[in-house]
């Protein structure tokens, strides 16, 4: 699997922003698809993920309600569509896809390339 996100720049804060990411090669036992990020000096931290099959969604409560997370199936592609930003939010964004629901970055497969995101006050 092939994961190629696109999407991010700058954004003032307030706005919103839309990232996308194509799995391309996907196989049946690729169940789930999740955003992360990793700001400056920080871990990388779970931000929402999204099951193909049922299309079943969770948050991190950091972007809960403002935040929503999608599938194509038709065309492979998760999309994740953040509103209310703040500088917070800056970081690099990164999917991953893997065969169960987890929270943690560990236990996913395989990542996409992480595409810069920057909110500025």
């Amino acid at each position: 699997v092939q994961l190629q996100a696109s999407g991010g720049g700058l954004v003032q804060a307030g706005g919103s922003l839309r990232l996308s990411c194509v799995a391309a090669g996907r196989s049946l036992s690729i169940n789930v698809m999740a955003w992360f990020r990793q700001a400056p000096g920080k871990e990388r931290e779970f931000v929402a993920l999204i099951t193909w099959s049922g299309g079943t969604t969770y948050y991190a409560d950091s972007v809960k309600g403002r935040s929503t997370i999608s599938s194509d199936n038709a065309k492979d592609t998760v999309y994740l569509q953040m509103n209310n930003l703040t500088p917070e939010d800056t970081a690099v964004y990164y999917c991953a896809a893997g065969r169960t629901v987890l929270f943690t970055s560990k236990g996913y497969d395989y990542w996409g390339q992480g595409t810069q995101f920057t909110v500025s006050s």
